[in-house]
């Protein structure tokens, strides 16, 4: 069996813990999406990623159910039933594993969050943003069509091959381009890319493929919180900021950095690098 196959194999492991993370992701089901022997597809996807299959599930219903508690008013059972989950005390205590915190404070802590940056709606700069010189960046990168929310799916694939192919040494960071702008293009068809910063000239591995970043100038904007969060930031950087400063925008896309990983962090402790390259500035 060639490399390419194993790769596969997770990729549709992956693609299905996202798809159904209330459903039986016991050992034996996920063998079987992968189709492969129950006896040997735990120790080969160990050996491969890193992890057990149970911490992958259990990482993954995590960020699922921090997503809903920051994007939903969904009541706490709920979210735990929609993750696999019958009962809110178990549920609660997964969650205070990965997050260091309960459900219901990282929905407090976040709906805090959003009353502050509303309340400085007035601020000319309410974010911190910062025209910048910015680097050039080579990537290696996976497609997604479809809504930015969900996008995570895809980065968790990319992960994937790194640590199959043992890349993160060349690795400088999880970068994300977004060419559509949520408010004009249907859901479905919105482009992104899910990609990691390759730090010199590896050869990318299929199935992801090399994009390059200009180095050009860029208004830079620094967020804290939740993803959920991104679209107000958007629309402050181009409604508010941009009018203001008197730039351009440059025909490049947008793109984010991202400085720490949802699959660890508590949505209000995020931090997201928003790039938006601007045209040169004229004179006279």
């Amino acid at each position: 069996m060639n490399q390419n196959s194993y790769d596969t194999r997770i990729s549709r492991v992956i693609d299905y813990i996202y798809s159904n993370p209330s459903a039986d992701l016991s050992l034996d089901c996920l063998a079987d999406v992968a189709a492969m022997s129950r006896f040997h597809w735990h120790r080969v996807f160990s050996a491969l990623t890193g992890e057990s299959c149970a911490q992958i599930v259990r990482r993954v219903r995590m960020h699922r159910a921090a997503f809903w508690l920051v994007q939903t008013e969904w009541p706490l059972a709920k979210i735990a039933r929609e993750v696999g989950y019958n009962n809110t005390q178990s549920f609660t205590r997964a969650f205070r594993e990965v997050f260091d915190a309960k459900p219901l404070e990282i929905r407090a802590a976040q709906a805090q969050h959003v009353l502050t940056l509303r309340c400085k709606e007035g601020d000319e700069d309410m974010y911190g943003v910062k025209v910048e010189d910015a680097p050039e960046r080579r990537l290696a990168a996976m497609a997604h069509v479809g809504a930015y929310n969900g996008v995570s799916k895809s980065y968790e694939k990319v992960a994937a091959v790194f640590t199959i192919r043992d890349l993160w040494k060349h690795a400088r960071g999880m970068v994300g381009i977004y060419y559509d702008d949520p408010s004009t293009v249907p859901e479905a068809e919105l482009r992104s890319y899910a990609a990691v910063e390759l730090a010199d000239d590896v050869v990318v591995p299929d199935p992801l493929e090399e994009v390059l970043i200009r180095g050009d100038e860029s208004a830079v904007l620094v967020m804290k919180g939740a993803y959920t969060g991104l679209q107000e930031a958007y629309e402050w950087l181009y409604g508010q900021w941009l009018p203001q400063s008197g730039r351009m925008p440059a025909d490049q896309p947008s793109y984010e950095v991202y400085l720490n990983s949802p699959m660890d962090t508590a949505p209000a402790n995020l931090l997201t690098q928003i790039y938006v390259p601007i045209q040169p500035k004229t004179t006279g």
